[in-house]
Formats: C-alpha cells, sequence, structure tokens
C-alpha cells in the first residue's frame, strides 16, 4: 500500500518523532494503518465536499458602508433586484430610495437625486422589465406610490395616490403605457385595486386576494388569500382587465411568480408550477418545500434559484431536480417571508437579504 501524495525516498515523522524512509518496504511494513485512513479520509472529506453547493465559499456583505452613510428609515435595507444584462445591483434603502452598483456592492450610486419615502417589502415587489430590462416598476408600503421608471434611472413617474401603502404590484409588461395595473393594498384585507388607464385611476376589486401576473391588457391570474371564509384557495384567472375571475388551479401561493420565455414559473406552499398558456392550465415541476422568494433565474429557464427556509437551492433542469440548500450567511439569521434571492449570471453570484439585514453575496468558483 502506497501513501498518497508522497514520493519514494521522502520522510516523514511518526511514532515518537521516528523518521522513516518512504521507500516501498517501509512503507508497506512500518507506517501505522491509521495513518493510511487518516489520509483516505482527508481525500474523502474533499470529494464529498466537492459536490455540496457552497462548499468552500462564504457569505460576505457589501451594504455595511452604504448602510453607515445613509439614515435609513424602519428597516434598513429592504430589496434588491439584478440587472440582468450587465448584473448591476439595485437595492431599496428604507425612507432613502434606490441605490445602483455597478461593481458588484463595491461601491454604490443613489438612482435619481430625490429620496423616495417608504420601504419595499415582499420580495420581488420592486421588479425589472423581463422582456428587455429596461423599465423598473417598484410598490412600496408607508411612503410613495407605486413609481414607474421608463428607461431605468432617467426619471421616473409616480402612479396615483391610490398606490399608495401597497405591497406589490403587476403590470402589462407588453404595454408601454402599462395600462393594466393589478396592485395589493398593505394591511387591509387583501384588498385587490385595479387600473385600467396607466396607474391615473386605480378601484377596489375586493378582499380575499394574493399575487398576481398580468399577461397583456385583458389577462391576468391572481392567487386568493388563505382565511377563516376561503380554507381552500387556488389561483383564479381573468380575461378582461380584472371584472370578473375565474378559477384556473388548486394550488395555493403567498410568493409573486415569475416570467422568461413566454412561460410562468409559479413557486407555491406545495411545490413549483409553471404555465405556459397565460394560466389556462399549469405543470406542477417539482414538490420542493417551504419556497420563500424566486424562482429567478440563471441564463436560461433551465437554472433556477429559490429562497427556502433552509437555504438557497439551485435548479439545472428547469425546476425538476434541486441540488442541497447553501446554507444562509449566520448574521442573517434565517429567512422569513421578508427576505429576498437575487442571482447575477454574468458574473455568477448570489445575493440574498432579509429587511433589516446586509446585503450578502456570495462569488461562485467557475
Amino acid at each position: 500500500m502506497m501513501v498518497s501524495g508522497f514520493q519514494k525516498g521522502e520522510s516523514v515523522q511518526i511514532r515518537g518523532g521516528v523518521r522513516y524512509a518512504l521507500d516501498s518496504k517501509v512503507m508497506n511494513d512500518h507506517i501505522p494503518e491509521r495513518y493510511y485512513m487518516f489520509r483516505l479520509t482527508c481525500v474523502l472529506i474533499l470529494v464529498v465536499g466537492l459536490s455540496i453547493p457552497g462548499f468552500g465559499q462564504e457569505w460576505k456583505p457589501v451594504t455595511v458602508e452604504l448602510l453607515k452613510s445613509e439614515k435609513t428609515g424602519y428597516g434598513g435595507l429592504c430589496g434588491v433586484i439584478i440587472h440582468p444584462p450587465s448584473g448591476d445591483v439595485i437595492v431599496n434603502l428604507s425612507d432613502c430610495g434606490l441605490f445602483r452598483s455597478g461593481d458588484q456592492g463595491t461601491t454604490w450610486q443613489r438612482l435619481e437625486s430625490a429620496e423616495l419615502k417608504g420601504r419595499t417589502e415582499t420580495p420581488l415587489c420592486m421588479m425589472l422589465d423581463p422582456l428587455e430590462h429596461k423599465r423598473l416598476v417598484s410598490a412600496f408600503v408607508y411612503g410613495s406610490p407605486i413609481i414607474v421608471s421608463p428607461q431605468l434611472s432617467k426619471g421616473w413617474k409616480t402612479l396615483d395616490v391610490k398606490s399608495t401603502h401597497v405591497d406589490w404590484c403587476a403590470v402589462d409588461w407588453n404595454d408601454p403605457e402599462l395600462g393594466f395595473i393589478l396592485t395589493l393594498k398593505h394591511e387591509s384585507g387583501d384588498l385587490l385595486l385595479v387600473s385600467r388607464d396607466g396607474g391615473k385611476n386605480f378601484e377596489e376589486v375586493g378582499k380575499g386576494y394574493g399575487p398576481a401576473w398580468i399577461f397583456d391588457r385583458k389577462t391576468a391570474v391572481v392567487a386568493q388569500a388563505k382565511s377563516k371564509e376561503n380554507q381552500q384557495p387556488g389561483l383564479l384567472r381573468t380575461t378582461d382587465a380584472g371584472k370578473t375571475f375565474h378559477r384556473c388551479g388548486d394550488d395555493y401561493a403567498r410568493a409573486l411568480p415569475r416570467f422568461k420565455s413566454g412561460t410562468l414559473f409559479w413557486l407555491t406552499t406545495t411545490g413549483l408550477i409553471r404555465s405556459s398558456d397565460q394560466g389556462q392550465t399549469w405543470k406542477r415541476l417539482s414538490d420542493v418545500k417551504e419556497g420563500i422568494c424566486g424562482p429567478v433565474f440563471g441564463k436560461d429557464t433551465q437554472q433556477l434559484f429559490i429562497l427556502t427556509s433552509g437555504g438557497v437551492r439551485e435548479s439545472t433542469d428547469g425546476g425538476f431536480t434541486w441540488l442541497s440548500p447553501i446554507a444562509l450567511p449566520s448574521a442573517m439569521k434565517g429567512a422569513n417571508h421578508l427576505s429576498w434571492v437575487e442571482y447575477d449570471s454574468v458574473h455568477d453570484i448570489i445575493y440574498v437579504m432579509k429587511m433589516g439585514s446586509e446585503l450578502y453575496q456570495m462569488p461562485r468558483a467557475n
């Protein structure tokens, strides 16, 4: 038996300080068996470790100086998104507005000069246009009405005051004017609002609703909220811009869905589902549990990331199977419904945060 990693003629000190030359006879007759076992164990640890997502990689906070430099309101850091073509990072600081980094969090610049009051809370309530990645829309609680930036960092407009203090919004990204909008009033019995004129006016749809996605100027899907009155919530679909709804699925969803390449992915309480026909039918991809946020995408719809209570999970086959969780940074103290995950496919970096924490990044080995 030979000792891996040593050459014949070298020596090693073992057994009470005695040095042994590593010729074949000595290696076979004098080196204790436990030494071989130690070497074998080290190799096995390395092989197994390399198969574990995140092994040997560490989370690093990238907003320490930014948060020190700004006098934030309640919640501090409240949201994060990635600009897919560039990998730029955009964050919301409570009562301070939006900030952008083009160097993976090393330096930050305010997006526009005005401070925006309020904060983002619900993961993904701050969104970039999934079609061209140029427009930004964000909903806030305790502050500004919904904002729309037509050219990302080149000015923004605020929608009607009725869109103040809302958890999230869904818009028709196919329409340059974003004519059809749905939004949910914060702490108001899950009250759904609708606008059919680009946010100039909003009217109440009713209570008992959850997250939504809009496909075009008339078609959308909305999740029902769970309540004493509705113990088996499902998914609803409208084809008349929110005037009427009919049930289109039996899943219960609390996370906002995500859209890419003609397909809507929805992380529900019982797994991940998708629809490629504007919500008419749904396909169950997997029974991944305890989902909080996502999916967010890599370079295509095969690479997905979600945040669960157990950590960040990655799929490389479109959501059918998932790698073991990547543990969250210990200083984040777990994840809850105000936790976000994002992924920069340009630089291969995962980002996580929880309202009130730092923004953490994990650069991955190439």
